[in-house]
């Protein structure tokens, strides 16, 4: 029941994001069911590991294919779909108990949120990047094969 709450939660919290920014009201659905996505991927994997990095990094790589994909499929930029999902991986968590540990003096605690708290951030952006440059490196050996067969005719 619990991890319902939380894809329910994480679905919400995405689709408010997406009504902030002002997305299309056709891809509002498309847009929070990627942080539903990104969450759920992030629980999926809960049961196999238990380290947060790990976890943080596979849903990020899962939000980007997500986002790539639907940014084909709806015809619209990927960082509509990319934001909005990633909403949930936000380390509000970590970063929370770094600021109250920094306010209570506790700087051994401190330290050692902040550091999770820069692995997570960390893991979500390479989680992000790694399968765009991918898409990217797709596209380009595409046009450049594109622009040789055009130059052979």
């Amino acid at each position: 029941m619990e991890n319902a709450i939380q894809l329910i939660t994480a679905f919400l919290g995405s689709l408010g994001f997406a009504m902030l920014f002002h997305v299309r009201r056709e891809k509002l659905l498309l847009a929070s069911l990627g942080g539903l996505l990104s969450w759920g991927v992030y629980l999926l994997m809960g049961l196999a590991l238990s380290d947060d990095v790990v976890r943080y990094f596979a849903a990020s790589v899962v939000v980007a294919i997500y986002a790539e994909t639907m940014a084909r499929v709806v015809k619209c930029p990927a960082t509509v779909f990319l934001v909005t999902a990633a909403v949930p991986l936000i380390p509000g968590g970590s970063l929370y108990r770094t600021m109250s540990a920094f306010m209570d003096g506790n700087f051994t605690a401190c330290s050692h949120y902040g550091l999770t708290t820069m692995l997570l951030a960390a893991a979500i952006a390479v989680g992000m990047l790694f399968p765009m440059s991918v898409f990217q490196l797709f596209r380009r050996a595409r046009t450049i094969a594109a622009c040789q067969e055009s130059k052979k005719m």
